[in-house]
């Protein structure tokens, strides 16, 4: 998705060769323009799919996920990382480690929100290694629904959570597939495949 790739290259941060900084646009100020435009394309992508829910871990994958639900026109849920006073029994939880913030969190939704007979599609804003996407569909898959498909913001192609998705046998659709960060610069994954073609 070209608009996104602009954005990744004229305002992310290289941080190191691991960590992208994406916080003018994604995950902290949100470009709202450029969101309704992601949603777009993912319901594009998914339209044909029989999305009944769309669901994202907070806070990051919400703006994304929010236009790519009201696109699909299915409800947006998002799984809470801390405990809420509110939501304390009839969960269903997962355990996420996020590299980033070197920690382990556990997720939760309330049982009230996915059933069996729901198509769920998972988004969010980064693959790296996985983590995150197989927390969301281990919760999916203790309500007994299905899911549709992998929906990502921005993937990190250099790590391992794409192949295990793949392996997994899950449908994943990255708006940008970043090949590498070395040395400071932004590689993506078509531009080296055009450029060896």
């Amino acid at each position: 998705m070209q608009e996104l790739k602009n954005a990744i290259r004229e305002r992310g941060k290289v941080l190191s060769n691991d960590v992208l900084k994406v916080d003018t646009f994604l995950n902290h100020q949100i470009d709202t323009e450029l969101m309704a435009l992601v949603g777009k394309e993912f319901a594009a992508r998914f339209k044909n799919d029989g999305i009944t829910k769309v669901l994202t871990i907070e806070s990051s994958g919400i703006a994304p996920s929010f236009m790519a639900a009201t696109e699909l026109q299915a409800p947006l849920i998002f799984a809470r990382k801390k405990k809420s006073l509110t939501l304390t029994d009839n969960l269903l939880v997962s355990t996420v480690y996020s590299f980033t913030k070197q920690e382990s969190n556990d997720i939760s939704v309330s049982k009230d929100f996915i059933q069996g007979g729901d198509r769920v599609l998972i988004i969010d804003d980064f693959l790296a290694n996985g983590q995150a996407a197989f927390g969301l569909i281990e919760i999916v898959e203790q309500a007994g629904a299905s899911v549709a498909g992998i929906g990502i913001v921005i993937e990190k192609s250099f790590q391992e959570g794409r192949k295990n998705l793949d392996d997994a046998g899950y449908r994943v659709e990255s708006l940008a597939r970043l090949h590498d960060l070395n040395e400071g610069k932004i590689t993506f994954v078509d531009e080296l495949v055009s450029s060896h073609s």
